[in-house]
């Protein structure tokens, strides 16, 4: 394809492939770092709804069109979670060490977490994010060629995370606030985290949920059944899986600009289109098919609210609760449609 017929071990690319691949996704993930993370996922929100539309329109009007635009760039190498979210996930928890000075007044989590900042031009920091843009890829592309059933662009953001804080020197689980390691009752009392020297780490709280306003059980179920049957819905009507993505994504653009209570529902809007998809060939009915997109939608909102309350709130980066549900889910769909106990995996290619 590149002019070379040389192939790069596991991954099963031409070398030419790769190096494209390679300096787009160090771009990529340094893209990620300027603008932030949750701006860059952001995009990834616009662009995979802009290419689940063409596609739609595309099976509608017929006609043939060059470039998947949802695959190639949505969740490629330019706005793919994977590179440019984990890249400002990354770029973030190196920030959090290297300049702490640089933190907002009003961020009341260490600076590891405040996703919503941009970087800029600030050289080392763009770097940090272009390495684990590659990285990023690589772990993809690694686990798709060997067949791995689960959501691996969901894996890779989860993978590079946590080697985010083993590189910048946080600690994997970090030190519990409360009575266990789910209780988020010292967030409600708003106790200080204790320092080394027994005084109190004043500008960080001892519990930090992922989202204030959107960690209680009954919340989380309840918005997680609503989501997922928009998602199971939208699948119903244009056969698109990821549309109630893209729109779940978008939405946090009001989130990123200070609306308070946006919930984060791509992982359930998703999830919901892929409890639909499983339904309706074993089920045949619509409204089943939507219940059981409600089902999905609640399971992996709270997935993913025991992801944040283990793995999120209690040391000082980012690592993202939607990817762990999504990635979490998907592998247990993967393993029950190879097993032969579901007609198909969603989007998976098995």
């Amino acid at each position: 394809m590149y002019g070379t017929l040389l192939q790069i071990p596991v991954i099963g690319l031409e070398l030419g492939e790769f190096a494209v691949l390679l300096i787009a996704a160090l771009a990529g993930g340094a893209f990620g770092a300027a603008i932030g993370a949750l701006p860059a996922f952001i995009f990834t929100g616009f662009v995979v709804f802009l290419g689940e539309g063409i596609n739609i329109l595309k099976g509608e009007l017929g006609g043939d069109i060059a470039t998947d635009i949802t695959a190639v760039i949505g969740f490629g190498m330019v706005t793919g979670p994977h590179i440019a979210f984990a890249g400002g996930v990354a770029a973030t928890a190196y920030a959090g060490r290297r300049y702490p000075e640089m933190e907002p007044d009003d961020w009341d989590y260490h600076f590891g977490k405040n996703i919503l900042y941009a970087f800029g031009t600030k050289p080392d920091i763009l770097a940090v994010g272009a390495i684990f843009g590659a990285l990023g890829m690589l772990i993809t592309q690694v686990m798709t060629e060997l067949g791995f059933p689960t959501d691996n662009i969901a894996l890779s953001v989860v993978a590079t995370a946590f080697i985010a804080r083993l590189v910048f020197g946080y600690p994997i689980v970090g030190k519990v606030g409360g009575a266990s390691i789910l209780d988020m009752t010292p967030f409600e009392r708003e106790e200080k985290r204790v320092a080394a020297d027994g005084g109190t780490e004043t500008a960080r709280l001892a519990t930090e949920p992922w989202l204030p306003h959107q960690y209680k059980w009954s919340g989380v179920t309840a918005i997680g059944i609503v989501g997922g049957i928009l998602g199971g819905y939208i699948w119903l009507e244009t056969g698109s899986i990821f549309m109630g993505y893209a729109i779940s994504a978008m939405s946090l653009l009001f989130l990123n600009l200070g609306v308070e209570k946006i919930p984060v529902t791509h992982h359930i809007t998703l999830l919901g289109a892929v409890g639909a998809v499983i339904a309706m060939p074993a089920i045949g009915s619509e409204p089943v098919a939507l219940l059981a997109a409600g089902a999905f939608g609640a399971i992996s909102g709270l997935i993913g609210e025991l992801s944040q309350r283990v793995f999120y709130s209690h040391s000082g980066t980012h690592v993202d609760p939607p990817a762990m549900a999504i990635a979490a889910f998907m592998f247990v769909l993967g393993i029950l449609y190879l097993a032969g106990l579901l007609p198909n995996a969603g989007y998976l290619a098995l």
